[in-house]
């Protein structure tokens, strides 16, 4: 079950694609699983991420709150802008907006940890960025997603809060509650966690793609377009930041990294729940799933082929 899942890890982003491509090209084969599953799905693996998170995760947080915050606060203003401007600079029409823009709103995904350790980058930075912007999630993504619709479409910003407390906070808080009582059994069972998360994504892509594969179809090259530019120039902007900050390569790889890949399954269930009459506004969270994966395979790839160097901050 160890080499599976170390398996399925390394060949995430083969997996999801291929996933993707038969709910597209042949969505039967996933119309059968419950759409209401997301959700429930999305919960699974925020629990396995608590469950691998210890106080040791957070001790980043205070030893280093300058690094953090530098990381967070750029997640939050780069990945938003980015997204409100490539929706409008493309003229897309509101319910893929909407999904951008959810995508641009959310937290740092838990696959840029695993991302960063490919790159050999900044792990612990990584795992406390996503750690702190997810806390975050439920008060700056309802308030940063109003911010930029308001105009446009009902943003219910107190249904938001509450999905995301669901579907995000409180797995974490069990799966850390869990691996403070019963470590042991824990740290037994995280070789297999990311058989699970892994499985538990592919089947959030499965059933998002397969209801929604005419339109993704009929929306043309503009929405994949979008996606594809938010997801590199977020990497993009978030290295420019770690030169800004005089950060070193491995703090470089890592806030890279972690803006660039978002939480793109929470952008999904979001887009359910908060914009039930929107059914395009899933698709951009779909994408952005399997898309992320590829270029983060692809930019761990090129990261550790980047030379260290000792550039202080």
């Amino acid at each position: 079950m160890k080499a599976v899942s170390k398996f399925i890890s390394r060949f995430m982003a083969v997996i999801v694609l291929a996933v993707a491509a038969l709910a597209l090209f042949v969505p039967k084969s996933c119309l059968w699983i419950p759409t209401g599953s997301v959700n429930y799905l999305l919960m699974i693996v925020m629990f396995g991420m608590g469950l691998t998170m210890k106080p040791a995760d957070f001790a980043v947080v205070f030893s280093r709150p300058k690094d953090i915050a530098i990381g967070c606060a750029a997640q939050f203003l780069i990945m938003p802008l980015l997204a409100f401007g490539l929706g409008k600079l493309f003229g897309l029409e509101n319910e893929l907006l909407v999904g951008v823009v959810l995508v641009g709103t959310c937290p740092g995904g838990t696959s840029s940890n695993v991302i960063t350790y490919l790159s050999g980058g900044d792990v612990a930075l990584s795992v406390g960025m996503t750690s702190v912007n997810t806390l975050l999630a439920p008060l700056l993504t309802p308030a940063l997603t109003y911010l930029f619709l308001q105009t446009s479409v009902d943003v219910n910003v107190w249904s938001m809060f509450l999905s995301i407390v669901q579907v995000v906070l409180v797995p974490i808080a069990l799966g850390l509650l869990i691996n403070r009582l019963l470590g042991k059994y824990t740290e037994k069972a995280s070789d297999i966690l990311p058989l699970v998360s892994v499985t538990a994504i592919c089947i959030i892509v499965g059933i998002v793609v397969s209801n929604n594969s005419a339109k993704i179809l009929s929306t043309g090259a503009v929405i994949f377009a979008v996606v594809i530019l938010h997801n590199l120039l977020g990497y993009l902007f978030g290295y420019l930041i770690g030169l800004i900050f005089r950060f070193d390569a491995k703090r470089k790889k890592a806030v890279s990294v972690e803006i660039g890949m978002q939480n793109s399954g929470l952008a999904t269930s979001l887009a359910g729940s908060a914009f039930p009459d929107m059914a395009m506004a899933a698709v951009p969270g779909a994408i952005f799933s399997v898309w992320h994966n590829i270029s983060g395979a692809i930019l761990a790839a090129v990261f550790r082929r980047f030379p260290k160097d000792n550039t202080d901050e």
